[in-house]
């Protein structure tokens, strides 16, 4: 049983969210900004600033709403602060900055491969390690004293003053770290970096208590404790984990967001081999908050529907889909399509480029086929990591019924669920509660009543030819 609210604090890519928990575990606020990025010297930021004001703002009303007793800070990957001293050294970087071919080039030649990493070389800077190498040219020399800290435990840094460095972050196609024996990369001990890592703590540590200056700040107690914190996807991991129907499954947990990923986490009596892994295909190793390397695929599903159809996950779900699903096989029939990809690079065709196929007129029936394909993508990614048992689909589009349907439809023999719960912010509370209930129960999935199976495999020979 909680004894006293905890607050969850999730930063993610798109927004940043701060969720309050009462001491039984039932969510009394839901707060949630949008995140913008800036040009910074000579290259593009994370709006850190920005959040932490709204953080502020957002920490002192939740203060007037109850006891708040831990803050556990979430966050997405490829991100990391540099920190000297008491201060940030350089601002952290979007992952979305573009570098030259040149830079990439000479950064490519020092990875490790992607069988000792489970990552692969990314686009941009979602390697973190391409990230460090580009700040080290621009910054450089770096002076003694200078930490290389995680993006959620910055985070943890900023409201308690202690630095710390945990698995789950540096396991996010970073290039920093092997997950099959559980220590730094090559890259990351040659470069220096290793050594600047903040120590390495647990997820669920207790790292300190609020700072003087933050509870100034917000009116928090003083005894307010701050956690390590973890990466986003593998808090929805643990949430997944914490369902009966999962627990002893080889079970995965599709994570719904600006990013789809898909994380394959098999009971203890199967063994994964991550050779299998298809590193040409967006494919990788995360690491969970035990440190055990859980094989995963992904595709950027909330970035690629805005650009498919201009509209979000919100809307995506608030869009009549009964209507829609009753005109949908009549629409396969038209030859109706988007194609991969729209986020070029990324996801299980990252060489194709997204195009429409005879392109519906109707604003209804072209959401109907972004749902599709947001379902045809997902369905790729889950038989990337050989996903089998039980699915369950979590965030914002696990409530989208043409593509949770669809999916289902395409994967007959998998039991899909979805959950109504709040499932970032609940895998974060069973860092310190896990026999926390669920707050709902999962859902099944039905399969819609629309026949796929020549519309799915026509789609899969045009978005990869030979079946690569």
């Amino acid at each position: 049983m909680l004894q006293r609210c905890v607050v969850v604090l999730d930063a993610g890519k798109t927004n940043a969210k701060l969720t309050l928990w009462d001491p039984a575990g039932r969510p009394l606020a839901h707060r949630v900004r949008a995140n913008g990025n800036h040009q910074t010297a000579g290259y593009r930021a994370l709006d850190a600033n920005g959040i932490e004001n709204w953080v502020i703002e957002t920490l002192s009303e939740f203060a007037r709403l109850g006891d708040l007793g831990t803050i556990i800070p979430v966050g997405h990957g490829a991100a990391a602060a540099l920190i000297l001293d008491d201060r940030l050294f350089a601002a952290p970087m979007d992952y979305e900055q573009e570098f030259d071919t040149a830079e990439r080039e000479r950064y490519a030649a020092q990875r490790d491969s992607f069988r000792e990493t489970g990552s692969p070389l990314l686009p941009q800077g979602l390697n973190l390690g391409m990230q460090l190498h580009y700040l080290e040219r621009l910054t450089r020399p770096w002076p003694d004293g200078l930490s290389i800290i995680p993006w959620p435990q910055y985070w943890a840094w900023r409201l308690c003053g202690v630095r710390a460095s945990e698995v789950s972050s540096l396991g996010c196609h970073t290039d920093l770290w092997k997950p099959l024996k559980g220590e730094y990369s090559e890259l990351a001990k040659c470069r220096g970096w290793s050594e600047r890592m903040a120590p390495l703590r647990a997820a669920g540590e207790q790292l300190g208590y609020l700072s003087p200056e933050w509870t100034a700040r917000t009116g928090a107690p003083k005894n307010c404790v701050v956690l390590c914190g973890l990466h986003d996807s593998n808090a929805a991991l643990l949430a997944a984990r914490g369902h009966a129907q999962l627990r002893d499954s080889d079970a995965t947990v599709l994570s719904t967001g600006t990013w789809f990923v898909a994380m394959r986490s098999p009971n203890a009596k199967i063994s994964i081999d991550v050779s299998k892994l298809d590193e040409a295909r967006d494919c990788l190793v995360n690491v969970d908050v035990q440190g055990r390397p859980i094989p995963s695929a992904r595709f950027m599903g909330g970035r690629e529907l805005e650009l498919i159809s201009q509209v979000s996950a919100q809307q995506l779900t608030n869009c009549e889909p009964q209507k829609l699903i009753g005109r949908l096989a009549a629409l396969l029939d038209t030859g109706a399509a988007a194609m991969p990809t729209f986020a070029a690079g990324f996801g299980p065709y990252p060489r194709a480029r997204g195009e429409w196929r005879n392109k519906p007129h109707d604003a209804g029936d072209q959401r109907a086929i972004a749902g599709l394909y947001l379902a045809l993508m997902a369905d790729a990614c889950l038989d990337l990591v050989d996903s089998r048992d039980t699915l369950l689909i979590e965030g914002r589009f696990a409530e989208a019924v043409i593509f949770v349907g669809a999916l289902a439809a395409l994967r007959p023999r998998q039991k899909l669920f979805i959950s109504n719960a709040v499932d970032v912010p609940y895998g974060a509370l069973r860092l310190i509660y896990p026999e926390l209930a669920p707050s709902s129960p999962l859902l099944p999935v039905a399969p819609l009543d629309v026949d796929f199976r020549g519309y799915a495999r026509a789609w899969r020979e045009h978005a990869a030819p030979g079946g690569g």
